[in-house]
């Protein structure tokens, strides 16, 4: 799409070369619109993007949120954070630091340049819940002092501060909490259920199951969460947030199991393994405040979405 001059907007993506970053950046670029893409790439990858560097609208800065950035924008979307307990448990003092001290930069950023700022939460936020599904005035049941603290703790923080920032100084702010999301550009080793079952599958190894496979979770294909993200930050300044964004259809991880294992064809047999300390049991949306105000719910059913899924893990793993 091609926009004019005064309806072109310059957006910065922190994360900009992850799974979900990637994508909203191809997104932005596709609705015409200018893109900063900003990545330490720790868990983000160039090859998420190498598709869009010809685009003249693209552009990519390799820098550490925890450090403040200088650039003149008008919406910000801060998705930078390792979101996989592989990798934010790898080092869980700095990926504290890029929830909190990255928060604290990219709002005063926002604050500076007078910019609309979106946050990237997250479901962790719930801990191992109470309440089933969760509603976004459920206040959570998390452990502050355990091994996911790290992330959970630390997306906490980052809302407190943007709601802090929106009341004391009337930043316009969007929070979503995202819910399991899946699709192409997952990292092959991020230990997501998603790509940990579709990469064992594809190579024949043992399905790693945590438990007795009975915790339940909620998938939601990235595109559809990209929608999301955009109707989120496209609404009226009113609609701060949180908002829940995933897809209320509820399945075991057992079962997810055993969609994979038929969908890619594989011999894989089954292997249980001890559950993580904090591992919630259920995790599901009521995603009745994003129908209403953003008039949005999923529509990629979950075979659709993991046939796209294992045709791309097909291309890097086999």
């Amino acid at each position: 799409m091609s926009l004019s001059i005064f309806d072109r907007k310059r957006i910065l993506v922190t994360g900009g070369a992850g799974f979900l970053g990637s994508h909203l950046c191809e997104r932005l670029l596709n609705d015409g619109h200018d893109v900063i893409c900003v990545d330490n790439f720790f868990t983000g990858t160039k090859d998420n993007i190498l598709h869009l560097m010809d685009n003249p609208n693209f552009e990519v800065m390799r820098h550490d949120i925890t450090f403040p950035l200088y650039v003149e924008v008008e919406e910000i979307y801060n998705l930078a954070c390792p979101a996989s307990p592989f990798h934010y448990q790898h080092d869980p003092v700095q990926t504290t630091k890029t929830s909190v001290h990255g928060a604290i930069n990219m709002l005063g950023l926002a604050k500076r340049v007078g910019a609309k700022i979106f946050q990237a939460s997250t479901s962790e936020v719930y801990g191992d819940p109470e309440v089933h599904p969760q509603t976004e005035n459920y206040t959570g049941s998390v452990n502050p002092i355990g091994p996911r603290a790290c992330y959970d703790e630390g997306k906490r923080c980052a809302e407190t501060l943007f709601f802090d920032y929106n009341r004391q100084y009337n930043l316009d702010i969007r929070v979503a909490r995202i819910f399991n999301t899946y699709g192409p550009r997952m990292h092959p080793n991020d230990g997501r259920v998603v790509s940990n079952f579709i990469v064992q599958a594809l190579k024949g190894e043992p399905i790693t199951i945590y438990g007795d496979g009975s915790q339940t979770r909620s998938f939601c294909y990235c595109d559809d969460l990209i929608e999301a993200f955009v109707r989120m930050m496209d609404a009226p300044s009113g609609i701060t947030g949180p908002i829940n964004m995933g897809n209320p259809a509820e399945l075991t991880i057992r079962g997810l199991a055993e969609v994979v294992i038929e969908m890619t064809g594989s011999k894989s047999a089954l292997e249980i393994h001890p559950l993580p300390m904090d591992d919630p049991m259920q995790r599901c949306p009521d995603i009745t405040k994003a129908k209403t105000e953003l008039a949005w719910e999923p529509s990629t059913s979950l075979e659709d979405g993991l046939r796209k899924t294992i045709a791309y893990f097909a291309e890097i793993v086999c």
